[in-house]
């Protein structure tokens, strides 16, 4: 087909009891890759995603499902139409799911690298409370001097998800975070809040989780694009094993650039498919683009995506 299409995937905060039950029930493949994932995990996803557990909040077990949940909707939207991605991307842990729709990545090496990826955040941050939180109503200028201001006063805070205009995520020590939330009321935020994060993604505080993580993606990296993948680090494309390997350690200590990727691709498609349970990103994306935006979350959306897709 002629249609330039993006390949669009969210990560970690997207996550529901339930997400890719639909699949499950109606599609074989869902339920192998499922198997697959559990055998090669050790991690039961039937009940992480289909059962009312805790387990699905902590990244080491979030990450995984979500990448889960990704792949097979992008595998079955991909076994249904002949369709190559102009391009791909991801939201933070996105990335990875990008990299597996762009044929750099297997599926199941990325539900076992992921699962690393998680624990060695939550290791990174087991010593210490942080957290996240998100601005919404301020500039990113106004928002990056208020975090500089605060870590020359001794806190550690810092702008690190780029979403949409107006709308920052600020990661962190918790309290540092707690402390913030009335700066940036003063300074007119309209919304200041805590996320339900055990992390801080995206910022120092994950240093030591980079260097362990660098022999697993050596290991299972291919250089094998089909499409380039947009970094969250640089905003740009990239389609090379080198690079993904440079790249990729630093998406865990730099800030996401999502609506900087947005802005640079948005002239070189005619729409965007997300991938994956619910619609996040076209909640970010709305503002930034008019382009067309189909998500493939269930069965329904699936064969819905296809006739849109059809009749571009």
């Amino acid at each position: 087909m002629s249609v330039k299409c993006a390949f669009l995937f969210a990560g970690q905060g997207s996550q529901a009891v339930g997400m890719g039950k639909d699949f499950f029930e109606n599609s074989e493949v869902a339920k192998q890759m499922i198997a697959e994932a559990s055998t090669r995990t050790g991690i039961d996803f039937e009940t992480l995603l289909f059962t009312e557990n805790e387990q699905l909040g902590q990244t080491e077990f979030t990450q995984p499902a979500i990448l889960l949940v990704a792949t097979i909707a992008h595998k079955l939207f991909s076994d249904a139409m002949e369709i190559k991605p102009t391009l791909t991307m991801g939201h933070s842990l996105g990335e990875f799911s990008a990299l597996v729709a762009s044929g750099a990545l297997d599926a199941m090496d990325a539900v076992e690298l992921v699962n690393l990826r998680g624990k060695l955040m939550a290791e990174a941050c087991a010593n210490q409370e942080v957290g996240m939180l998100v601005s919404l109503g301020l500039s990113d200028e106004v928002v990056e001097q208020i975090c500089a201001e605060q870590r020359e006063a001794g806190m550690q805070v810092w702008a690190v998800n780029y979403n949409a205009d107006g709308q920052i995520v600020i990661a962190g020590i918790k309290k540092d975070l707690e402390a913030l939330v009335p700066v940036l009321k003063d300074a007119k935020a309209k919304r200041a809040m805590l996320l339900n994060m055990s992390v801080a993604s995206h910022c120092p505080l994950l240093e030591s989780a980079v260097a362990p993580l660098v022999p697993k993606l050596e290991a299972m990296i291919q250089d094998s694009f089909i499409a380039p993948v947009i970094s969250n680090v640089t905003a740009q494309p990239y389609s090379t094993k080198a690079e993904a390997l440079e790249l990729l350690p630093q998406q865990l200590v730099l800030p996401v650039k999502y609506k900087h990727s947005i802005a640079n691709i948005d002239d070189e498609v005619d729409c965007y498919i997300e991938f994956g349970h619910g619609n996040v990103l076209k909640g970010l994306n709305k503002k930034a683009t008019k382009k067309p935006h189909f998500n493939v979350s269930d069965m329904a959306s699936l064969e819905a995506t296809i006739e849109a897709i059809k009749a571009l």
